[in-house]
């Protein structure tokens, strides 16, 4: 029995694309960010499309009426992003206002003064804010960083891992910057931004190795608000090893339980 979506045809498709709205989360914040959240959710689309289209092969060989709609989805996504935003196509016909660039600072410079130019943004983590001295403090703060999570603003799940890499061992924030991170790819498709509220640490779990002058394992409790399409509250319970070889500075080494 013949289904109504495969009644539609293609040019139906396209009328459906074309009165698509986003979500008003993605029209806030500068142009730049606006562009940034858009293309975020249209990529989390995307995999969410792809991933139907995974089950629906698995579950039933997909006939060929189903496959000429899935692939007219798939061109008039691309067309409607680009009748609603013309500047990703390069086309974009609005009127613009230009404005004069603003001074540097070294143009109003005195001759003969030395500048000293502005780094950009790198990947090195910065100093720790929270002394190194204890581990329950270091294992709070790397999870607080390492859980809060901005998908505009970060645009990739590296960002917040930098962030906590000051409290983590260069091998554990290696090993995190190359997994995939599932918790990330369901934060952006829900459009949200996850903020830690509360968080405390407890003994670990039985069955986790005894506490040593260099090596600790510590449960962390994390409680997480998430804002975006809907608003929720998550609560993540960690096992956390700390160890401190050098005798100087406690460090999370593994995580478990992510």
């Amino acid at each position: 029995m013949t289904s109504d979506d495969d009644k539609r045809t293609p040019q139906e498709w396209r009328e459906i694309l074309r009165s698509w709205e986003y979500p008003e989360e993605v029209n806030t914040g500068s142009r730049r960010e606006r562009r940034r959240a858009k293309k975020a959710h249209r990529q989390a689309a995307r995999r969410r499309t792809k991933q139907w289209v995974r089950e629906e092969r698995r579950r039933d060989p997909i006939r060929p009426t189903a496959a000429l709609v899935i692939v007219a989805l798939i061109l008039g996504l691309g067309a409607g992003a680009r009748w609603v935003w013309p500047a990703l196509s390069g086309h974009d016909d609005r009127p613009r206002v230009s404005a004069s660039p603003s001074p540097k600072p070294e143009d109003n410079a005195p001759p003969g003064t030395n500048q000293t130019p502005t780094s950009s943004p790198s990947s090195t983590p910065s100093a720790p804010k929270v002394p190194l001295t204890k581990p329950e403090p270091v294992a709070q703060e790397a999870i607080r960083q390492y859980l809060t999570r901005n998908p505009p603003a970060d645009h990739k799940p590296s960002a917040p891992v930098l962030r906590a890499a000051p409290y983590m061992t260069p091998a554990l924030v290696e090993n995190l910057t190359a997994s995939s991170d599932p918790a990330w790819d369901k934060l952006v498709s829900r459009g949200g931004v996850s903020t830690v509220r509360e968080i405390k640490t407890g003994p670990a779990k039985e069955g986790l190795p005894v506490d040593t002058p260099v090596r600790v394992w510590r449960a962390v409790t994390a409680k997480v608000h998430v804002e975006g399409y809907t608003a929720y509250d998550e609560e993540h319970v960690l096992q956390v090893e700390v160890t401190n070889p050098s005798g100087t500075a406690w460090r999370v080494s593994r995580i478990l339980g992510l």
